[in-house]
């Protein structure tokens, strides 16, 4: 006779004696979820790499034009650093919620087109329906996410698909009309992202905020749902993803002299993902370093700068699928190494508000495996003795009642 009991089916994680229930509620990934920290050292190293690749490049640029290291050049380079990087912040916060957002390019395009068009009414009343929109856009892309629960970059792409309608309606360049000029506040600008970029990594880097940003990664079927933390966070992530693009693609507008090309905007999504990807942002969320988003930002935009004045034909395509083919080499990486070290002791938080959903928190005495438990052996039973059954004291004596 077999019996049928809620959870016993459930199995042990080799590795730390977890139960998988609990498991599932503490880390991302039951298979490979140890307890213990993720290592940084992966990120450390390749941030080193990063770096050393900047400072080569920039003595490259300063050898073929120095002028763009200096007073109008370096502000305009400073300027387009933020505009690309607000579009490398908005696809890393994405891909951290493992739902990448791929319509962030023709979004950034579509504001900068806006921003061409109304820009001689002021900046506040050219951006704020920008943003406005871009907000409106981003909850309706988080809603189809987190309420169907289907993959970000599906959802975003048919998002994408629909900005692209709006920019076609535009045949030719569009004169950019405003007169806000970032270059005068360039350096503050450059700060500010820097700052964001690095803060963010910061808090990234806390196993606390890691867990929760990431909690809509897959554990074991990637069509369950993970709960309604994981959705808010998730749908807060898509909403700044859609906002940050806009920004960029106010920047970008502004800081060209010339005018704004309508095209579909992909080709911008492509290098967003690959600087996010190339910063050391896993491409399965949740990991990611901490200046590697601004160093990946540094090495693609003074890049740009230097085949610009070396004369080299290179579109923004090429340095999009670059990035991204070396930023999946780096996710690699990440999530080799990045993994707690085998055999910690540090043991999961208890989690979970104790109702059948969630299932029984009470920790096992023994590993289930072990059920049922060994009964002790009971001590052999002792003969009696005849002679000393008591009928033979108690019973009458026909010997002795006087016959």
């Amino acid at each position: 006779m077999t019996y049928e009991e809620t959870g016993r089916d459930r199995s042990v994680e080799p590795s730390s004696g977890v139960p998988a229930t609990v498991l599932e509620n503490v880390f991302d990934d039951p298979t490979h979820g140890e307890p213990g920290r993720d290592r940084v050292g992966v990120h450390v190293v390749w941030e080193i790499l990063l770096l050393a690749a900047l400072a080569a490049l920039g003595w490259l640029l300063w050898r073929a034009d120095p002028a763009a290291l200096r007073g109008t050049g370096l502000r305009t380079l400073l300027v387009d650093a933020v505009g690309l990087g607000l579009l490398a912040l908005a696809a890393g916060l994405s891909l951290r919620t493992a739902a990448p957002n791929l319509a962030v390019g023709p979004i950034a395009l579509a504001a900068a087109l806006h921003y061409a068009e109304q820009g001689d009414q002021g900046l506040r009343d050219s951006l704020g329906p920008a943003i406005a929109v871009a907000a409106l856009g981003g909850l309706a892309l988080a809603l189809a996410v987190v309420v169907l629960h289907v993959p970000g970059w599906a959802a975003s792409l048919a998002g994408a698909a629909g900005v692209m309608v709006f920019i076609e309606r535009r045949s030719a360049p569009v004169l950019v009309q405003g007169d806000y000029d970032p270059g005068r506040t360039a350096g503050y600008l450059f700060a500010g992202f820097a700052a964001v970029a690095v803060l963010g990594g910061l808090f990234g880097g806390i196993r606390a905020i890691r867990r929760l940003v990431g909690r809509n990664r897959p554990v074991a079927d990637p069509a369950r749902r993970r709960g309604a933390v994981a959705a808010v966070v998730t749908a807060v992530a898509l909403v700044g993803s859609t906002v940050l693009a806009a920004l960029a693609g106010v920047l970008l507008a502004a800081n060209g002299p010339g005018s704004v090309t309508p095209t579909p905007g992909l080709d911008w999504t492509v290098l967003a993902i690959g600087m996010a990807l190339l910063g050391g942002t896993s491409a399965f969320g949740r990991r990611g370093g901490v200046f590697g988003t601004l160093l990946a930002v540094g090495l693609v935009t003074t890049f740009q700068a230097y085949a610009l004045a070396s004369d080299w034909t290179v579109d923004t395509w090429t340095v999009g699928g670059v990035a991204i083919g070396v930023g999946l080499l780096v996710t690699r990486l990440v999530e080799t190494f990045g993994r707690p070290r085998p055999g910690s002791t540090d043991r999961p938080e208890p989690v979970g508000d104790g109702t059948i959903s969630t299932g029984w928190n009470v920790p096992l005495s023994q590993p289930v495996d072990n059920w049922p438990p060994t009964l002790p052996t009971p001590a052999a039973p002792q003969q009696a003795d005849p002679w000393r059954d008591p009928r033979w004291e108690d019973s009458p004596r026909r010997w002795d009642d006087g016959r």
